[in-house]
């Protein structure tokens, strides 16, 4: 309002010259007077009263003028904020005095748009996965109760006969269990809370000790395993959440790899960092598909099936791990090998995970 009245006077200042005592001013006399000669006489007596209010009404219009469009501006904006959170795909459109404000808000519109799809997917997959965990706990749960049936039913049944239905209904029990824990891991993802605990910790130990408990799954799949793990100097982080990441790691190149290949595990520091990297010859993972590989109960095989995958959430619980550890985690597939790189800071301050 002050710059608005420095303005008006300004102007009026200068058009009072022009206007009155001026070059004009016989004309403006003049025809002052033949619009009303009684009003020509009492301007002309009472000049500096008659200037105050002609300023005045001049200020006056030139206020209502300027709040008339603040408020239009104001009124456009609230419109658009409110357009922000309708699902309408049209972009926000404001007069081009306020196209930097157009310009955040449709940012902002797209961001809010893309969160509620990714939060709608979220939802779907991990709906999906219920249903479908559901089904294939099904699966083992009749072939244990039917084996246990016939073992209760045929009490003579021969020694052999009966050790190869007792290693069916392990087998089967085994299997129910690994499905419970995935349905386990889905309902407690967003409500888990871990608080780590930090200490320096020898990731060539660790991770020589992981592939030592891997040997049996590795043999199962008939895949082998070359170290590039020289020694490097300690990390700080929490030694259990960090054995949970690269066995998720470990655990995803065996489901994906060839028979016969190598899983490839190598390691190097800098002055900085730490890159750990898991790398497995299979298949190549399409661009788009990769993008999302991280995200919660996101599976590259939509096509569930009960023997071998999991709930999608091992990647996705390996990426908050190593970023709350103040590190990064990527992802790289080129020629049927995939990569994945684990980069940890030397050292870190202690903080909590969130899932």
């Amino acid at each position: 309002m002050g710059i608005v009245t420095l303005v008006v006077g300004v102007l009026f200042l200068l058009a009072v010259p022009i206007l009155v005592d001026g070059v004009f001013e016989d004309s403006f006399a003049n025809w002052l007077y033949d619009v009303n000669p009684s009003l020509y006489y009492f301007a002309l007596s009472n000049k500096t009263f008659v200037l105050l209010v002609a300023f005045l009404v001049i200020l006056l219009v030139s206020l209502g003028i300027v709040v008339a469009r603040f408020t239009k501006y104001i009124d456009q904006i609230a419109g658009a904020v409110e357009h922000v959170f309708i699902e309408n795909p049209d972009p926000i459109q404001l007069p081009s005095e306020l196209r930097p404000m157009e310009t955040k808000l449709n940012i902002i519109k797209n961001t809010l748009r893309q969160r509620q799809f990714e939060a709608k997917e979220s939802e779907r997959r991990k709906d999906d996965l219920v249903v479908y965990l559901a089904h294939d706990i099904k699966t083992p749960l009749t072939s244990i109760i039917g084996y246990l049936s016939l073992l209760e039913e045929q009490k003579e049944l021969p020694a052999e006969q009966r050790e190869k239905y007792l290693e069916v209904v392990k087998e089967k029990a085994y299997r129910l269990e690994g499905l419970v824990n995935e349905l386990f891991d889905v309902t407690r993802f967003n409500a888990q809370h871990i608080e780590l605990t930090t200490r320096k910790v020898n990731l060539n130990r660790m991770i020589r000790q992981l592939l030592e408990e891997f040997y049996p799954l590795l043999k199962e799949h008939d895949l082998g395993c070359r170290l590039d793990i020289p020694e490097v100097d300690p990390v700080v982080a929490d030694p259990d959440q960090l054995a949970r990441v690269f066995d998720n790691l470990l655990r995803n190149a065996v489901h994906y790899s060839e028979p016969a290949s190598d899983i490839v595990v190598s390691m190097r520091q800098d002055e900085r960092d730490t890159y750990i990297q898991f790398s497995n010859y299979g298949v190549t993972i399409p661009a788009d598909k990769l993008e999302r590989i991280f995200e919660k109960f996101y599976r590259l095989d939509e096509s569930r099936s009960s023997e071998n995958g999991g709930a999608g959430l091992g990647l996705a619980i390996a990426k908050r791990i190593v970023e709350q550890h103040g590190g990064t985690i990527t992802a790289q597939s080129k020629d049927l090998w995939t990569t994945f790189c684990v980069i940890l800071p030397n050292g870190w301050k202690k903080a909590s995970v969130n899932f």
